[in-house]
């Protein structure tokens, strides 16, 4: 009798052994599936770029800066891993972006005509969608980060990855730019 209580337990350990290491496989591919979501999503920004650019590069002689930022914003994205999850190519990304922004509401400030311009318009509007979808995006990659390293770090599942998986915690992407506009800072 002893001896089949003794076998009940370590079969009810191995099998929440299973569960756990089932958990942290699923928060990891949940992870990796919300990163491939923000490249996507980066991706897509590319379509909009490549209309954008012959329109930007009319008025080239004058903002030749622009042209090339909207070139290299376009490099960037195309060379963002999928399969790697790279937040300080992101963050160059997303930088680059906000550049660009920058840079086109300039143009159409010194070229008003622009701003009838029903295609640049449409434009506009598709890349502000597109860096919103980005956003969410990042969101609902970070709070995957967010599962994915709470479940690996707690208690037993931290022995449980050791012993099965080895997988590190993974960075979450954060926007220091936008941080340091914060007058607020928590104490943690």
């Amino acid at each position: 009798m002893g001896l089949w209580i003794f076998l009940l337990i370590i079969l009810v350990i191995i099998i929440f052994g299973i569960l756990i290491r089932n958990k942290i496989v699923l928060h990891f591919n949940a992870t990796k599936r919300a990163w491939a979501d923000v490249a996507t999503y980066e991706r897509q920004k590319l379509k909009v770029l490549d209309e954008l650019a012959p329109m930007v590069e009319q008025y080239a002689s004058f903002e030749k800066g622009t042209l090339e930022k909207v070139t290299e914003l376009r490099q960037s994205i195309l060379n963002l891993n999928v399969d790697h999850t790279d937040i300080a190519q992101l963050q160059r990304i997303e930088n680059l972006n906000k550049e660009l922004m920058r840079s086109l509401n300039v143009v159409v400030e010194n070229y008003p005509e622009l701003k009838a311009n029903e295609i640049y318009l449409r434009m506009m509007n598709e890349i502000d969608e597109q860096n919103d979808n980005v956003s969410a995006a990042i969101t609902i990659f970070n709070r995957n980060v967010e599962l994915f390293n709470n479940h690996i770090e707690v208690f037993p599942n931290n022995m449980i990855n050791t012993l099965t998986l080895g997988k590190k915690s993974i960075r979450p992407f954060r926007d220091h730019a936008a941080a340091q506009s914060f007058d607020y800072r928590p104490n943690f």
